[in-house]
């Protein structure tokens, strides 16, 4: 006889409840409990103020009604007191007392009325007065909040180290001033991290940089170096200062967390011509044609890293061109209080949802990672970073025809 195989073992349901959190009471103070106690405390107390007041009211208006009847009996003879009380001189005993019990009628009614009133006029009053203390409950509960979102706009201010530290009772309001507060702590460790290597990336790539600038120095310094190696030295060493200052530029960003800190004025017309004049040769020798009018406009900024956008977008312009006739439009204008670069050129045909993939990393039209001799894949990303940083925004349009329409905005 065969033998049963064992079953297996059945794992143990999981539990419904995060064994990382500590075990709290049962009835700890949140701020619905203390919510649900204070406008059930109010709703009690001003529904006992009201039915007191409605009492008093109602003992006061019968006492005044039993004080003054409509009608008083003189020498066996029922006189009315009150004009509204009209009692017949003569007839029946049934005209008499229907007669009466319209008087009576009448003093319930004006009493009721009188009591009406008074109760209107008392449940104002007590609305005014739930409304105030409402008002100001509401605040001391909610006065954690507002130091909350003080905290973060200081934080938001670049000041990591500021912190919440709320006292009090430890309900909802405590749990996310802790964990905003363990939030800053990374935050500002991150960040603490990011400007160390901000730091040690900026020897490293300043050092070879100032070893290539010295070697080339030394070599432009000897009097009897062929004519063609001294113009080759030359234009590398004008090379390796651009390098540098763009370096410098881009750690300069890095460190001032994506925002330029220090400004100066930079003309917008002169970046361009810069660019320019940086990929004509290149654009000759592709036969792509560099036109379009800049009008003179000055933005506040960093010249290096705004002529760094400038030089993306004309490479990119020259290089994703036609092979034959192709040209390349760059002006500058000032545009309702702002500064506007506009590159447009001629190329292949791109679709609107190509557009932004575009500005990813690494990314290029139809194709996810760098595959060519024409650029890294990072040249709209920089330039987008580089806009934000001083306060505008780059976009891009497909052109009727084929080709693409960036335009850079920029605060003036």
């Amino acid at each position: 006889m065969a033998a049963t195989p064992a079953s297996p073992p059945q794992t143990p349901p999981k539990p419904t409840w995060d064994p990382r959190d500590p075990v709290r009471p049962l009835l700890r103070p949140t701020i619905r409990i203390r919510l649900t106690l204070l406008y059930g405390g109010m709703f009690l107390i001003a529904g006992i103020l009201l039915l007191s007041i409605i009492y008093l009211f109602t003992a006061q208006a019968l006492s005044h009604s039993a004080a003054q009847l409509p009608f008083k009996i003189v020498t066996g003879e029922v006189q009315p007191t009150t004009s509204w009380c009209v009692l017949p001189d003569k007839g029946t005993g049934e005209q008499f007392n229907e007669a009466v019990s319209v008087c009576l009628r009448q003093q319930t009614d004006r009493a009721l009325d009188d009591l009406l009133r008074r109760s209107l006029f008392a449940l104002l009053g007590l609305s005014i007065i739930a409304f105030a203390f409402g008002y100001a409950m509401a605040g001391r509960v909610l006065s954690p909040l507002g130091r909350i979102t003080r905290t973060a706009r200081q934080v938001a201010g670049s000041d990591l180290a500021r912190r919440i530290e709320l006292d009090g009772p430890d309900d909802e309001l405590k749990e996310l001033a802790d964990t905003f507060d363990e939030m800053l702590e990374r935050l500002e460790r991150a960040f603490t991290a990011q400007q160390r290597f901000v730091a040690n990336a900026s020897h490293e790539l300043r050092t070879p940089l100032a070893i290539n600038r010295t070697l080339l120095e030394v070599h432009l310094s000897d009097p009897g170096a062929p004519v063609e190696l001294q113009q080759l030295g030359k234009t590398l060493l004008a090379t390796n200062e651009r390098s540098e200052q763009l370096v410098e530029g881009l750690l300069l960003l890095a460190r001032s967390d994506n925002q330029i800190a220090e400004r100066k004025p930079v003309d917008l017309a002169e970046v361009a011509e810069r660019a320019v004049d940086q990929v004509h040769g290149e654009a000759g020798a592709k036969g792509v044609e560099i036109r379009g009018e800049r009008a003179p406009v000055v933005v506040q900024g960093n010249g290096v890293l705004l002529e760094r956008i400038a030089l993306n977008l004309l490479q990119n312009a020259v290089r994703y061109n036609v092979p034959e006739g192709g040209w390349v439009e760059v002006t500058t204008e000032a545009q309702h209080g702002q500064a506007v670069l506009v590159v447009s050129n001629t190329g292949p045909v791109v679709p609107a949802y190509e557009i932004d993939n575009l500005f990813e990393p690494f990314r290029r039209l139809r194709q996810e990672r760098t595959g060519s001799d024409k650029g890294v894949g990072l040249g709209l990303s920089i330039a987008r970073s580089v806009a934000r940083a001083h306060g505008g925004r780059i976009s891009a349009q497909p052109r009727e025809g084929g080709g693409l329409v960036m335009r850079v905005t920029l605060p003036i």
